[in-house]
This record gives structure tokens, sequence and C-alpha cells, in this order.
């Protein structure tokens, strides 16, 4: 998969390859590296420009120091039953009255799992589910 755009963020680029595309090629870039990308992709390869590889190689590193690297361990039981069922789409009553605990007790599960996670928003949540097999996509 071959991605054109004009955004740069660093987080686009790891949720462009998280989603598993192959190459990301940014519009001030693709006079350079169009045909390359294309002979590259053609052999089943991954094409990094240079901004590409210093995005990439940056969230690696900062992984192997384990700064910048979201938490997977450390969720209680109870938080990933509260994380499976918002990502459902169930309010935060309906958890609490399918786990019998209070929609108090819901939102503090559900503030403390985005808190060790590093995660700002629902939607970050709901993908964290979705990528680690909390919820079906």
């Amino acid at each position: 998969m071959l991605i054109f755009t004009g955004d740069e963020s660093d987080q686009l680029i790891h949720e462009v390859f998280a989603a598993g595309a192959r190459s990301y090629i940014v519009k001030s870039e693709t006079v350079q590296h169009l045909v390359a990308a294309i002979r590259a992709l053609g052999q089943h390869k991954h094409y990094f420009t240079t901004r590409t590889s210093e995005v990439v190689f940056a969230r690696y590193l900062d992984g192997a120091s384990g700064a910048g690297k979201p938490k997977t361990e450390g969720l209680t039981p109870r938080e990933r039953e509260v994380v499976q069922l918002v990502g459902e789409g169930k309010s935060n009553k309906e958890a609490g009255a399918l786990l019998g605990i209070s929609i108090k007790t819901v939102e503090s599960h559900r503030a403390a799992t985005m808190r060790k996670l590093r995660l700002d928003t629902f939607a970050d949540l709901v993908r964290y589910a979705i990528r680690n097999k909390i919820i079906a996509a």
C-alpha cells in the first residue's frame, strides 16, 4: 500500500504503518521517491523515505528504552472488562449494570486504563482494544 498525503505528522506515520501500510511518502517527496517505492512494493518490500525512516526509528529507540511506548501489561481484569464493554459501544451505565458496579467505578476504571496506556481520547481506547484483540473490529 502506498499513501500520499500532505500531512507529515509523526503520529499519522505510525498509524499508517500500524494499519498495514508498507510505504509512506508525503507529497513533497513524490518526485524523487515514487518510482523507487513502486519497485520496492512490487517486490513485496517496505519503502522508507528519509523522513519516514527517522520517525519510525525514533519510535523504535523510544520503545527500546521504554519511553513513549504504551504499557500493555498492568491492566487489571476489571479494567480489561470495562475496556471491552465500552469499546463494544456500551454506555458507562450499561457497563456498570453488566459488571455490578456503579457508573462512577466504570468511569474510574476507564480513566485509570487510559492513564496507564497513555491514551488521550476514547477513539484511542477503542483502537487499542481492537489492536489488542479485546474487541473485534
